[in-house]
């Protein structure tokens, strides 16, 4: 199979260091020349993915932030041949998938959004492995939903990555999930770290405070767009929290011990609903 990967962060250094572990051939590309040259030079890459190499492509993997996988999807449509899948591992999926359907129904070749549920606190192609998605699932968003055959090609496609479940969602209920499991975590992990204690830390914290912490080292770039990308959802939840927090302080500050505990079980049982 030959793979063309768009964006060789650590995302997609990842996949094409996976695909090029399971003997397949392929084609990298990225904005910045250093990481192409990285990659040629570690051997994951064959050839820079150009117009003449994306035509021979099987598989199209894109892996940059939503604005830049539309530009290129633009772009370069006219260049993606029929017998094409195109996937996109956008963390946000309304627009692209939105751009990747029409284009791929103007163009012929066949385009699904997908997002891997893996990553690191780390990006860039230096912290890349092949083994990142190995365990993980993945989000797909097909055109429509009742086509078994595309789901399997799909699953086919992506077998080097050793995911171990895939799930089928629409682009808008993906965002509204991916608000509260991922974004969340995120914005209220890098608020928390900003706390003058933090700098106080070591030898007071354990594992709570590490995992707690881990996200907040973080892409600002790259998550300010998706942030603001799924913006309604996000500001739900958010609002959804800060109530919650509201509730916390104000029984902590009237010394409300009854109103606290109550508070304290019900998060708990929430906590043992979703683990069931």
């Amino acid at each position: 199979m030959k793979v063309g990967v768009v964006g060789l962060g650590l995302i997609g250094g990842s996949a094409a260091k996976a695909y090029k572990a399971a003997g397949h051939t392929v084609y990298g590309y990225d904005i910045n020349s250093t990481v192409l040259g990285y990659a040629r030079l570690d051997g994951t890459m064959d050839k820079e993915l150009a117009k003449d190499t994306l035509q021979q492509c099987d598989l199209l993997l894109l892996t940059a932030t939503p604005a830049a996988v539309i530009e290129y999807l633009t772009a370069h449509a006219r260049y993606i041949p029929a017998k094409t899948l195109v996937v996109d591992f956008c963390g946000t999926k309304r627009a692209v998938c939105e751009q990747g359907f029409a284009l791929a129904a103007q163009h012929g070749f066949t385009f699904v959004g997908g997002h891997p549920m893996a990553g690191l606190q780390y990006s860039g192609y230096k912290y890349s492995r092949p083994t990142l998605f190995s365990g993980a699932s993945f989000i797909m968003v097909p055109p429509v939903h009742d086509d078994i055959n595309l789901l399997d090609r799909v699953k086919q496609a992506l077998s080097p990555l050793e995911f171990k479940k895939f799930v089928v969602a629409t682009a808008d209920f993906h965002d509204r999930m991916i608000a509260y499991t991922s974004q969340m975590c995120h914005v209220v992990s890098n608020a928390f770290i900003k706390s003058p204690s933090a700098q106080y830390h070591k030898g007071y914290s354990a594992g709570s405070f590490r995992d707690f912490t881990r996200v907040s080292r973080l892409n600002e770039n790259m998550w300010t767009e998706l942030f603001l990308a799924n913006s309604e959802n996000l500001l739900t939840e958010l609002d959804l929290l800060i109530g919650s927090l509201h509730q916390y302080r104000e029984a902590i500050a009237a010394g409300d011990a009854d109103t606290l505990c109550r508070l304290l079980r019900e998060g708990r049982i929430a906590k043992e609903e979703t683990e069931k």
